[in-house]
C-alpha cells in the first residue's frame, strides 16, 4: 500500500504519450524509495499536446501494470497544473536528480512518437480519448 509519510521520488511530466524512455525513468525512480509519486501536467491543447489527463492517466496505468507496478501501491498519480517552473529558496529537505539512463533510452522522444502516431493515422487534430484507448496496444512501450 502507497505511504504518503514514506519518503517519495516525485516525477513530473505531460507524458504524451507514455513511452519507454518514461518507464526506465520511473523504474529508477522506484528503485529509491519503493515508491512514486507521478505527477501529471494539465496542459492537453497547449503547443503539440493532444492528450487529456484521463488518456494519460490509463496510459500510465496500463503502461506499468504491464511491467508488474501497481497503482496505490507502487505509485499514485496526481493531477497538477501546467507547471511551468519549480523554485525553492534554500535547503528545504529535498533534492533534485537528473538521472543518466543511457543514450538509447535518452534518444527516445513523446515529439517523434506523436509524429509517427499522426503519419500513422493514429493521432488526429480532434482527439477524443476512446479513439486512442480503443487503438492502444502497447506499440509506444517498446519493451
Amino acid at each position: 500500500m502507497f505511504d504518503s509519510k514514506k519518503p517519495t521520488v516525485q516525477m513530473l511530466g505531460r507524458w504524451q504519450p507514455w513511452h519507454d524512455g518514461h518507464l526506465a525513468l520511473f523504474r529508477k525512480c522506484h528503485s529509491i524509495t519503493g515508491q512514486v509519486c507521478i505527477m501529471i501536467r494539465d496542459c492537453q491543447g497547449v503547443d503539440d499536446n493532444p492528450f487529456d489527463v484521463e488518456t494519460v492517466t490509463q496510459n500510465i496505468i496500463q503502461g506499468l501494470k504491464n511491467h508488474n507496478f501497481h497503482i496505490d501501491e507502487d505509485y499514485i498519480i496526481q493531477i497538477v497544473p501546467n507547471i511551468t517552473n519549480i523554485s525553492y529558496g534554500r535547503g528545504v529537505g529535498y533534492t533534485f536528480t537528473e538521472h543518466d539512463l543511457g543514450e538509447g533510452i535518452h534518444q527516445i522522444s513523446a515529439t517523434k512518437i506523436r509524429k509517427e502516431m499522426r503519419e500513422k493515422g493514429e493521432l488526429k487534430d480532434n482527439f477524443y480519448k476512446e479513439d486512442f484507448y480503443h487503438d492502444f496496444d502497447g506499440d509506444y512501450l517498446r519493451e
